[in-house]
């Protein structure tokens, strides 16, 4: 009975021991490189002086902002590896949707389907920014674009990278109940929602209070940078060690 029984489980594990090599593989490599861009964009976007808006100190920018391609490239450094993080956050996710058990697989399907939201906003918005605006900016075609540049604390710019960061923010929440087991899942888990959580408030209470758009945008992206760092070291945990014994358990299956 034993010995049956742990062979039809044995024999429901192959497949998914085949899957989790690749799977593992690339959700490892997908996890370091997302911990990478977010620290980099994190740690280049806060010694990145504000020109304009409620956290400029001083020598602000002012609207029509037709003087902010002077800052280029110093000011945009750390668009290139947020625009990096979107393909990598997407490949993670779909790696996270791959490794969820059959039972959680639509939570693993709804944290890429918001993550695949997140990313053509981002993108289309940062690489305007980087492509068109300032170099349009630099040339002084000034006319109209001070509702795009990055610099305008009431913008397009700004609006739209609030918005992908949230829905990230959402696509935390739907992951997290995609991982179970021991204490490095848990926390994985607790981080995603802590994740949401902190964004969606800082979203009500700054609207509440009146605040300017920019004040969530900076938080916002603190936050799921912070979040992707801490979980991206706890992925590449998990996605190494699943892919470990995926061998073994291969062997096992056909010594019975």
């Amino acid at each position: 009975m034993q010995s049956e029984a742990g062979r039809q489980s044995v024999a429901t594990q192959v497949p998914v021991s085949t899957l989790s090599a690749t799977v593992c593989r690339l959700g490892f490599w997908a996890a370091i490189l997302t911990v990478v861009l977010s620290a980099t964009a994190l740690a280049i976007g806060f010694v990145t002086p504000a020109r304009g808006g409620p956290f400029c100190p001083s020598d602000c920018i002012a609207y029509p902002y037709l003087d902010a391609g002077s800052f280029f490239p110093g000011d945009y450094i750390w668009i290139v590896p947020a625009l990096l993080l979107v393909p990598t956050f997407v490949v993670l996710m779909a790696c996270i949707d791959a490794y969820a058990s059959e039972g959680r697989k639509l939570f693993g399907r709804l944290g890429l389907s918001f993550a695949l939201v997140y990313a053509p906003i981002v993108a289309i918005d940062y690489f305007i920014q980087f492509t068109v605006i300032a170099p349009s900016l630099r040339s002084g075609q000034t006319e109209g674009l001070s509702l795009f540049t990055m610099y305008n604390p009431d913008g397009l710019f700004v609006a739209l990278e609030s918005l992908g960061y949230l829905a990230m923010a959402v696509a935390f929440l739907f992951a997290a109940p995609a991982f179970e087991g021991g204490r490095v899942e848990r926390s994985i888990r607790w981080i995603f929602v802590a994740g949401f959580v902190l964004a969606v408030g800082m979203f009500l209470g700054l609207y509440f209070a009146g605040s300017d758009i920019v004040g969530f945008e900076v938080a916002v992206l603190s936050i799921d940078w912070i979040v992707l760092i801490v979980t991206g070291v706890l992925l590449a945990v998990v996605f190494r060690r699943a892919g470990r014994p995926a061998s073994s358990r291969l062997a096992g299956g056909t010594s019975g």
